[in-house]
């Protein structure tokens, strides 16, 4: 059992390390950042993995948006000059997105692809946003509900509205084609 154990974690650890990519969600829209490759990222992987996080953002000194993640990663900070794009790790749990440019001890996470100041002010349509981070593109909708009480438009071949299918056959039923077996 430990080895099998031993032998996922280790599958798991790989494909941490394998994510290049996570998507930024604020607002409605959704913009692709490039990971750096450290122990930092490896870990953001990791809890990623288990879905979604969402961060609290906010402004601050006027080039940064910051927010607290829900746990620390693994630090390694150094002197770093940021620029527009550039993501950071702070003392370990803040995660840091920059629209502007500043001088301190940070962890790299990663930079927003194609980032640009203008890109990165209208990404975060205000001082405090709520942005959700993920490993593929996160669309916001949590669960499909079908309102199974709504009435069904269906249509045969021939373009007649009927009640039901009265018998085998392909019959377009809420603009969708289906095939019925009786």
């Amino acid at each position: 059992m430990k080895k099998l154990f031993a032998v996922i974690l280790s599958f798991m650890s790989i494909m941490a390390s394998a994510q290049t990519k996570i998507y930024l969600s604020a607002s409605g829209a959704t913009i692709s950042a490039t990971l750096a490759d450290n122990s930092a990222t490896a870990a953001l992987v990791t809890m990623l993995s288990s879905g979604p996080v969402t961060v609290n953002m906010e402004e601050y000194g006027g080039f940064e948006m910051v927010g607290a993640l829900p746990h620390s990663l693994p630090a390694s900070d150094r002197q770093i000059t940021t620029g527009p794009g550039d993501i950071m790790l702070y003392q370990g749990r803040n995660i840091v997105i920059f629209f502007g440019s500043n001088s301190w001890s940070y962890t790299p996470l990663g930079k927003v692809d194609d980032a640009t100041a203008d890109k990165i002010r209208d990404f975060f349509t205000s001082d405090n946003v709520s942005l959700t981070i993920s490993l593929q593109p996160y669309s916001g909708m949590d669960e499909i509900a079908i309102n199974e009480s709504a009435e069904s438009e269906i249509y045969d071949l021939n373009g007649r509205r009927v009640e039901s299918p009265a018998a085998s056959g392909i019959y377009v039923i809420n603009g969708k084609k289906v095939k019925i077996t009786r």
